[in-house]
């Protein structure tokens, strides 16, 4: 443990040193490099508290949570224990930095795959802080927050239910492991039990962390290299402007509890429909996140995961977009 801790801290440190290297010495403007290490900074700066809660939560998943608990929570039917993933993940408010280890302690202790990816779609997509944000973005309309509720749920459970019949197993890539807590006596110690879910947490976030790094870094040089206005010209009917919105949510990667502010930025530009394509597709992947889920899964389900989401969002907004409307 304390090894892969070291090995770890290691590997974050070279990593961190490499992009301030990078920044530091590359022949590009300097106004360039600033916007690149401030957008990398804030993004940092506003995933790192996500990450440790979610690694705390993990940690207590990995110490307290047994696998006979998870047994008796979750139905063996596929369809029921899709919709209590996703109904757990709506109430729970998590971003989708800090729901990647959790969802890989759960999954480790026996959730099935398509409930776990149930939890980790809806969790940042439509927890109570998220659409409050959402109501407030757009000038108290409760019709955005509403629409981003409903059709994200009704997406989630979908693409949960797809990945049942795709996919077996964990889907871990070779470098995790499931593991089982070594503290199932009754008789031990609640200080000791503590002591091991911080050990746990130091290790997961560390673990985890790497691969946050490469997400932010890559997400703040495209926000600084990909001109936006350039992606907004693209987008002059309903089919292309929901691409375009959906390919901005991807790479942005912004926070799915600050993202409301940047769609209803667009809301004069594009119809309903595609502002909706981007606070859906934003929460469930982006560049960020999908760097840290292939640090966690293998990359064929990673790949598979990635177009699901994206066609299924598609296909959903598009059939009921003339329920949806127009413009805000």
């Amino acid at each position: 443990m304390h090894k892969t801790l070291f090995n770890n801290m290691l590997l974050l440190g070279l990593l961190s040193i490499l992009v301030i290297l990078f920044i530091s010495y590359s022949p590009m403007s300097h106004s360039s490099l600033l916007n690149l290490n401030t957008i990398f900074i804030s993004i940092l700066i506003e995933a790192l508290p996500f990450v440790l809660i979610g690694v705390l939560v993990a940690g207590f998943v990995q110490i307290f949570i047994t696998e006979e608990h998870i047994k008796k929570w979750i139905p063996r039917n596929k369809f029921f224990a899709t919709i209590m993933g996703c109904t757990i993940g709506a109430l729970f408010p998590a971003c989708e930095c800090g729901i990647v280890p959790i969802v890989r302690r759960l999954i480790s202790k026996g959730v099935p795959l398509h409930a776990a990816i149930g939890f980790m779609l809806t969790g940042p997509l439509i927890n109570p802080i998220v659409i409050f944000s959402t109501y407030m973005a757009f000038g108290n309309n409760t019709k955005i927050a509403v629409l981003r509720m409903v059709l994200g749920f009704f997406i989630a459970i979908l693409i949960s239910l797809i990945v049942s019949l795709l996919f077996k197993g964990t889907q871990f890539n070779t470098k995790v492991k499931s593991e089982h807590s070594h503290n199932k006596s009754e008789k031990t110690l609640l200080f000791r039990k503590l002591v091991n879910m911080l050990t746990h947490s130091i290790d997961e976030f560390f673990d985890i962390g790497k691969y946050l790094v490469i997400g932010a870094f890559l997400a703040a040089f495209v926000q600084t290299f990909v001109s936006t206005k350039a992606l907004v010209g693209i987008g002059n009917d309903l089919s292309s402007s929901m691409f375009v919105m959906m390919f901005l949510a991807y790479l942005l990667s912004l926070c799915s509890s600050a993202d409301a502010f940047i769609g209803a930025s667009f809301s004069s530009i594009f119809p309903t429909t595609s502002i909706l394509a981007f606070l859906i597709m934003g929460p469930m992947i982006d560049l960020k996140n999908t760097i840290m889920l292939l640090g966690v899964f293998r990359m064929k389900f990673v790949i598979w995961l990635t177009l699901l989401i994206i066609l299924i969002t598609y296909s959903v907004l598009f059939i009921f977009s003339g329920m949806i409307g127009g413009k805000i």
